[in-house]
């Protein structure tokens, strides 16, 4: 009898001296550094050297930061957590891949601020936006990508909010798409240049406001599918700034449409007006076909 006390004692001496590091091993903020290692521990006096290596080590709704410049990798997101780099170049640099894939449960909230997105000529998107209940993307500049720069494709629920964002070039700027549930999308100060097409929505309800939309081949905004309402922005200088495919519509509220080689194409859907926009000097005006005319 006090042999087999013994030994259950033994075994639970064992098992918590083996349980007790791993439920420790995830801490709630980490660091990468570009000198890093991905066998440290992450912490900032020994940082980690990518985001794929920290954030096994980040325990869900963590922060990992960037102690200092440095690439830091592509990354698969499947839980609640945010990056984030203050005034320190935390580029993430790939070829042939997609630079981060958000791939959440259904209540995760995903963060990314401050970081450098180069597809170096052959990345093909710089954000992939699967699944998740939230998606922020703050103070982030994308280049070099030959697909979508930001692209959300959903199967449920889901939000997309984008401020302060830098894109050049690449097939889109943002790409908004669903096959099920509500999507809503937030652009705020965005700046899309040299792309096929700016910003295209799919599916959902897209709110743009204070952004620059210019030098894009063949559309500043177009709404293939969905709403995209946009408000105080500029589209300049694009083949068409604003189209909507049969069933669906564009919304116009005191934004420059100007210098464009088409202002508004026809093209089956919806483009409606607020009546305060100003569209000028483009080789085709075009007009809305709601009631109220643009200025």
């Amino acid at each position: 009898m006090k042999h087999s006390l013994a030994v259950k004692v033994l075994v639970t001496v064992v098992l918590v001296s083996v349980l007790t590091p791993l439920a420790s091993a995830q801490a709630t903020r980490t660091w990468v550094s570009g000198v890093g290692d991905d066998a440290n521990p992450c912490s900032r006096t020994a940082p980690c050297k990518t985001f794929a290596g920290a954030i096994s080590k980040t325990a869900a709704g963590g922060v990992i930061n960037v102690l200092d410049p440095g690439g830091f990798g592509a990354l698969t997101i499947t839980k609640s957590i945010t990056i984030s780099s203050d005034s320190i170049l935390a580029g993430v640099l790939v070829s042939g891949t997609n630079g981060i894939v958000v791939a959440a449960g259904s209540s995760d909230v995903v963060i990314l601020r401050g970081l450098s997105f180069d597809g170096i000529g052959s990345g093909l998107d710089g954000v992939f936006y699967q699944s998740g209940a939230m998606l922020v993307i703050e103070n982030c500049s994308f280049e070099g990508f030959i697909q979508n720069n930001i692209e959300a494709s959903l199967t449920t629920n889901g939000n997309l909010s984008v401020k302060n964002v830098s894109i050049t070039g690449g097939s889109t700027g943002v790409r908004v798409g669903a096959t099920g549930g509500t999507l809503a999308v937030s652009l705020k100060d965005l700046s899309v240049k040299f792309t096929a097409a700016g910003v295209v929505s799919t599916w959902g309800f897209t709110q743009m406001s204070n952004s620059i939309i210019s030098q894009n081949t063949n559309w500043g905004v177009i709404a293939e599918a969905g709403t995209i309402s946009v408000e105080s922005s500029v589209l300049s200088n694009n083949t068409t700034a604003v189209q909507a495919q049969p069933g669906a519509t564009v919304r116009l509220s005191n934004t420059d449409i100007v210098d464009n080689g088409t202002g508004i194409a026809a093209g089956g859907g919806t483009v409606a007006s607020a009546g305060n926009n100003r569209n000028a000097g483009n080789g085709t005006a075009g007009s809305p076909n709601a009631s109220v005319p643009v200025q």
